[in-house]
């Protein structure tokens, strides 16, 4: 199987299964020297960690993170880090009407199409279960970020008809559905009440903001910023839309309204609006970046649902087993964590865009 290594520079690779015995990342290209224990890492995976509201699976894992090697007396060493987190709650017996059988919305018809064969135990790779190994990945990602100033942060700015506005970054972290507005959260608290009385799901929108990045990150062709931080997010299972600034609305701007003009701030030169959401011509403009991710519905819903079995017969699917009535909340934290480990791998690889820059590094080495 192809793809599931991402990053040029600062690369994640991805192992694992949802009910095989665990999961993991191997991380290349970390600088030796980064301060780094398993409790940095555990307290990323603890935000999308099943298991911790009426909103999320009733699957109880403790997403203990182990690290298996790069790490020596707190501070990573320049080899490969490896990343282990072992599965404690499989309950496969759940899958067994779905053997033979597609469940609609899931990737069941799609893989075993490719393959010739799927792992019909929650999706084997295709699970949402494997993005654990992505926040691992991005809890590392964000420490070296922190190291020059960059912050990463991920909220639900809406489920279904629901809206946040960004009033409290605090509030995202106190409240079950992640949302910056305490009063939007019961808002949409309730709205999940009745879809998951219908025996229903739902979907949303996840805002990501990234502040602190210095201006000339990304290329301006195939390697654009903004194109490889889609990239990302669009590898993230449940997503089916991303969108940086203002997205589609600009479709019905003109330009004098969608235009960022420039204005002085001491030395620098920033914009002074941000339509394009802090990415002109793939390249980073020095406003904040802001990007957002549409999430679909959760597919595993409790009505019946109409499919076939592999042989193409027709049936009708009842699901069994605990599944999220709303993805949202718990992809948090993967936006994020996928939008760190990209602005990682950039960073990366601007090191060797201008040669004053690669003079000036090694002539004081």
């Amino acid at each position: 199987m192809a793809g599931s290594s991402f990053g040029t520079v600062f690369r994640v690779t991805t192992w694992g299964e949802s009910h095989g015995p665990g999961l993991g990342a191997v991380l290349d290209g970390v600088p030796a020297g980064l301060p780094l224990t398993e409790e940095m890492i555990q307290r990323q995976l603890d935000r999308r960690r099943p298991g911790q509201s009426r909103y999320a699976t009733k699957r109880k894992e403790s997403d203990q993170v182990h690290i298996l090697s790069g790490v020596f007396e707190g501070r990573t060493t320049g080899t490969s880090l490896s990343l282990a987190i072992w599965n404690e709650d499989q309950h496969s017996r759940d899958y067994a009407n779905v053997q033979d059988t597609y469940r609609p919305g899931h990737a069941d018809f799609t893989y075993d199409q490719k393959y010739g064969f799927r792992d019909y135990r929650g999706g084997g790779r295709s699970s949402g279960r494997e993005t654990a190994a992505r926040v691992a990945a991005g809890a590392v990602a964000e420490e070296i970020l922190k190291s020059i100033g960059v912050q990463v942060t991920a909220y639900t700015r809406s489920i279904g008809p629901v809206e946040s506005p960004v009033t409290d970054l605090a509030e995202a972290q106190n409240n079950p559905l992640c949302m910056p507005d305490a009063k939007a959260a019961a808002e949409a608290a309730a709205f999940l009440e009745t879809r998951m009385a219908e025996r229903d799901s739902a979907g949303g929108v996840i805002e990501c903001v990234v502040t602190g990045l210095p201006t000339g990150i990304g290329d301006p062709v195939f390697e654009k910023l903004d194109a490889r931080l889609g990239k990302a997010i669009f590898s993230i299972g449940a997503v089916k839309g991303v969108e940086i600034g203002d997205g589609f609305a600009v479709s019905s701007s003109r330009g004098s309204a969608d235009n960022d003009g420039f204005r002085p701030e001491g030395s620098a030169i920033v914009p002074s609006s941000n339509h394009a959401g802090g990415i002109l011509g793939g390249i980073s403009d020095a406003a904040p970046i802001i990007l957002r991710a549409a999430i679909k519905p959760t597919p595993s819903i409790f009505q019946p649902q109409a499919t076939v079995h592999r042989d193409g017969t027709p049936t009708e699917l009842v699901l069994r087993g605990r599944h999220d009535p709303v993805i949202v909340p718990r992809a948090v934290v993967v936006v994020e964590s996928m939008t760190a480990i990209t602005l990682v791998d950039s960073l990366f690889l601007n090191m060797s865009a201008r040669m004053d820059r690669f003079e000036a590094f090694y002539h004081q080495n």
